[in-house]
Parts: structure tokens; C-alpha cells; sequence
């Protein structure tokens, strides 16, 4: 079993840039790919952002060129660059295994706010 642990969220304003963080436990991360995925209030979770095992990236249309996805192989950590953050962006960030195989972590929280 995979647990993840999610931070880095916070209270930004519109146009601002947080970086989030997500560390896995165990010794397997270097061979999953893995996927950022949010959830706002009233809505379900959506995929945002994904990295294959090799570093290949896939974004969601509405993060593309904003967002950025990365690991480190070595220390268990995938990231998220955020930048240009919309109050829409508003929401708890999660990660886990590509198709959100384990079990899910509390995530984070990101709200986008003047």
C-alpha cells in the first residue's frame, strides 16, 4: 500500500503562484505515474495534471501553459508548480497513482481569493 501526503496549499490572490508538494511512502514511486486531481465544493474530483514514470506530461485544458507537473524520483516527490492562479482554481488538491489506484491522502488546500 502507497500513502500519499499532500502540502504546499494556502490563500493566494488571483494571478499568484503556489507550489505544492506530495510525498509517497514505500519504495515503488520511481514506477508509478502519477497524477495531480482537485476537488472543488459541490463538485467532483477531476484530474489535472499527470506524469508518466519516464517524465512524460499530460495536462487538462484549463491548466495548460499555468500549471506545471514533476518529480523526484529520489526523494518520492511529485510537485505542482501553480502559476497565474484563478479563483476558479479553488479547490482541495490531491495526488495518487495515475488512475487513482491507493487510497486517497487528506490533500490540500487551495483557495484563490482577493
Amino acid at each position: 500500500q502507497v500513502q500519499f501526503v499532500e502540502s504546499g496549499g494556502g490563500l493566494v490572490q488571483p494571478g499568484g503562484s503556489l507550489r505544492l508538494s506530495c510525498l509517497a511512502s514505500g519504495n515503488i514511486f520511481s514506477w508509478l505515474a502519477m497524477s495531480w486531481y482537485r476537488q472543488a465544493p459541490g463538485k467532483e474530483r477531476e484530474l489535472v495534471a499527470s506524469i508518466s514514470r519516464g517524465g512524460n506530461t499530460k495536462y487538462v485544458d484549463f491548466v495548460k501553459g499555468r500549471f506545471t507537473i514533476s518529480r523526484d524520483n529520489a526523494k518520492n516527490t511529485v510537485y505542482l508548480q501553480m502559476n497565474s492562479l484563478k479563483p476558479e482554481d479553488t479547490a482541495v488538491y490531491y495526488c495518487n497513482e495515475e488512475s487513482g489506484l491507493y487510497h486517497w491522502g487528506q490533500g490540500t488546500q487551495v483557495t484563490v481569493s482577493s
